[in-house]
């Protein structure tokens, strides 16, 4: 069963703190000791190791100071800032409908330079025809009991996709050959979906890689993620939406993309799985 949004930001703020109890043992520091080196009272530093307390970006930095630790504080300040947003339930984001939640989006895709993208069982949003995305997203309102406002969101996220043609943005894709293989919609949706893929490869700003499903494994399949430059992770769960700020969480997916890239064809060969995929249809 998932967790609540609740219940998740409050494991994240618990975890906050016990990295900085743990920052505070390993520098020797009785409670007294961190309260003295930062000027406040020890029942604050008690406060804050149990989550009873919530510590400010300076709290951090002083805290991290008083250990000899500054070089963590960055990392402690984002997930700490992080802790209420960080795991957000897809019941919760779509209430107001799938149209709606595509329009949300649009300011973070319009300010992101470059975004990197893996997908392990469908196409990615920014190379979805609107009938693949309709009928995708049908799927998708139908399981989750929303109201079916598909068409609408479907038009929304073509409409957010031309930022891959706009020239101000670069967009790096990694599929798994099984998501060109995966019936979403009929055989003329699907064809045309395909196509798309085809001359998507040619725009500038658009770099495609096929995992193929005969590669040798460097790096297990994820969950589909989007990294936003080189700040934010976005993490597709089936229950819930992850968002990953904290600087180092944020470099393991930058590793791991690099990694699954080196498991990708691009150009001809690319081209070739794809085609055999729309050879495969009906």
């Amino acid at each position: 069963m998932a967790s609540s949004p609740s219940s998740s930001a409050q494991a994240a703020r618990e975890s906050v703190s016990a990295r900085l109890k743990e920052l505070r043992l390993d520098a020797g520091l009785t409670t007294q000791g961190l309260a003295d080196r930062c000027g406040w009272h020890k029942a604050k530093t008690s406060r804050i190791e149990n989550t009873k307390t919530t510590p400010s970006d300076t709290d951090i930095t002083a805290w991290c100071r008083a250990c000899d630790s500054e070089d963590q504080a960055q990392d402690l300040i984002s997930a700490s800032r992080s802790a209420d947003s960080m795991y957000v339930e897809w019941r919760r984001m779509q209430r107001t409908g799938l149209r709606r939640l595509q329009e949300a989006s649009v300011p973070l895709y319009e300010r992101t330079k470059l975004f990197r993208v893996y997908c392990s069982r469908v196409m990615p949003g920014l190379l979805q025809t609107e009938g693949y995305a309709k009928a995708l997203l049908a799927e998708i309102a139908d399981f989750r009991c929303l109201p079916d406002d598909s068409a609408r969101a479907a038009a929304a996220r073509v409409d957010r996709s031309n930022i891959i043609r706009d020239g101000h943005h670069r967009v790096v894709f990694l599929v798994e050959e099984d998501a060109l293989h995966h019936r979403v919609a009929d055989d003329t949706v699907m064809a045309g979906q395909l196509g798309y893929l085809l001359t998507a490869m040619s725009y500038p700003a658009v770099s495609l890689g096929i995992i193929p499903r005969s590669a040798r494994r460097a790096m297990w399949g994820t969950e589909t993620f989007t990294m936003f430059d080189d700040q934010r992770v976005h993490i597709e769960l089936l229950a819930a939406k992850v968002t990953v700020t904290t600087p180092s969480e944020v470099a393991l997916y930058l590793r791991a993309f690099a990694r699954m890239g080196q498991m990708a064809v691009y150009g001809a060969h690319a081209r070739a799985r794809i085609s055999a995929a729309i050879d495969s249809l009906g």
